[in-house]
C-alpha cells in the first residue's frame, strides 16, 4: 500500500477537503480493498466515522432519514426499516456477507465502486480505472457486464443491491461539501459512463453523502425483491428487480420498478411504470413491462444469456408484488 496522509475530524467544515487527491473513509469495506490492490492511490485519506451521521429517524412528511454512517446490518434491522420499508431490508440482506454489512456504511454502499475484475486488476486496461486505455470486458470475459447504460467506453455492472431498492421508492440524497448543502434524487445521483466512465456519481471534489431520505412508503404488502445469483450467499446480482406496488381492488394505481445487475447504475425506466398504471395484473401487461424495461440492452461476448433471464425474473416479481408475497431471501428457484 502507498503511503497517505490521515486525518479524523469532528466537523463537517473540518472533513470537506476540495481536493481530488482525498478519499473518504467509513466502514473502509470497499476503499481498503482498492488501495491494496493499488486500484485507489489517494494522498489524503479522510476518517468520517466521528461526523454525526448514525442515526434513523422520522421525517416530519412521514418518511424516514437513513444516516450515511448507520450500518448496512442496523439499517436492515431497525424495526421503522422492517415495519415500514421492508422491501430496503430485503435488498440489505440480499446483498454482502454478515460481516460485510456489519461494517458497510448507507453512505458507503452508495459511492461503492463496480466489481469489474478488469477494473481491480491494474495491469488490464480500463478506462474506469485509468481514463484512456480501453476496456477490457469488450470482447473478454464479460459474463456479469452490464448490458444497459453501457458506452464503447465502458461496461461494468453497477454492484449494490441496496441502492436498487433505494432507486425504487425513489429515494433523495444529502450532500454537504465545500459549498453547502445539496439534495439529490436517487435516480440521479449515478451516472452512465458515456465518454467519462471514471465518473461513478455527481459527487463535487470534497462533497460526502450525510443522509438518505425515504419518502412515506404505500406499497404495504405489495412489494418484493428478487435477486438472482450464482450462489445463495455473497455473490453479486446476476439479474435482480425492485418492485413495488400500490394495488385498490386488485388494480395497479402506481408502480416502481429498478433493475440490479443489468445495468451500469440502478436502471429505472419511468415509461415502464407508466405502463402499470390503472391496470389489472396479466401476463401481457407485466411481459410489456419488461419488454419497455429490457429496450435498448446489448450483449458483448459472454452476457447474452441475461437479456434471455431477465424478462422471466421481472415478469416473477411483479407477480409477487401483485400478490402480496414478497419474495424470501432464502428462495431464488426461477421456473
Amino acid at each position: 500500500m502507498r503511503s497517505f496522509s490521515y486525518s479524523r475530524p469532528s466537523t463537517f467544515a473540518e472533513a470537506c477537503h476540495d481536493s481530488e487527491h482525498t478519499r473518504f473513509l467509513a466502514g473502509g469495506t470497499n476503499l481498503i480493498d482498492l488501495m491494496k490492490s493499488d486500484v485507489e492511490r489517494p494522498r489524503h485519506v479522510v476518517d468520517i466515522g466521528s461526523l454525526p451521521m448514525r442515526h434513523i429517524e422520522d421525517r416530519p412528511d412521514g418518511g424516514l432519514r437513513l444516516g450515511a454512517l448507520v450500518t448496512n446490518a442496523d439499517t436492515a434491522a431497525h424495526p421503522l426499516v422492517t415495519d415500514r420499508y421492508p422491501l430496503l431490508a430485503s435488498a440489505i440482506l440480499a446483498g454482502a456477507s454478515p460481516q460485510i454489512r456489519n461494517m458497510a456504511t448507507n453512505g458507503g454502499n452508495l459511492n461503492q465502486r463496480t466489481r469489474c475484475h478488469y477494473f481491480y486488476d491494474p495491469a488490464m486496461a480500463c478506462n474506469k480505472r485509468s481514463p484512456g486505455t480501453g476496456c477490457s470486458a469488450r470482447g473478454g470475459r464479460n459474463r456479469i457486464m452490464a448490458v444497459l447504460g453501457t458506452s464503447d467506453a465502458c461496461i461494468a455492472t453497477f454492484p449494490s443491491d441496496m441502492c436498487i431498492a433505494l432507486a425504487a421508492l425513489n429515494a433523495t440524497i444529502n450532500l454537504h461539501g465545500p459549498n453547502g448543502e445539496r439534495v439529490v434524487g436517487m435516480r440521479d445521483y449515478h451516472c452512465l459512463p458515456g465518454d467519462t466512465p471514471w465518473r461513478d456519481n455527481i459527487l463535487q471534489p470534497g462533497e460526502i453523502v450525510t443522509a438518505i431520505d425515504l419518502p412515506p412508503a404505500p406499497f404495504g404488502p405489495h412489494h418484493t425483491y428478487l435477486k438472482v445469483r450464482d450462489r445463495l450467499s455473497f455473490a453479486f446480482a446476476i439479474v435482480s428487480v425492485a418492485v413495488g406496488l400500490r394495488m385498490k381492488d386488485g388494480q395497479i394505481e402506481r408502480g416502481s420498478i429498478a433493475l440490479g445487475g443489468m445495468g451500469t447504475k440502478p436502471w429505472c425506466v419511468p415509461q415502464a411504470e407508466a405502463l402499470l398504471e390503472g391496470q389489472s395484473p396479466s401476463h401481457s401487461l407485466f411481459r410489456d413491462v419488461a419488454g419497455r424495461l429490457l429496450h435498448g440492452a446489448v450483449a458483448d461476448r459472454d452476457n447474452a444469456a441475461k437479456i434471455r433471464l431477465a424478462p422471466r425474473v421481472i415478469e416473477r416479481a411483479l407477480w409477487q408484488a401483485a400478490s402480496g408475497t414478497p419474495q424470501s431471501q432464502t428462495d431464488k428457484t426461477i421456473r
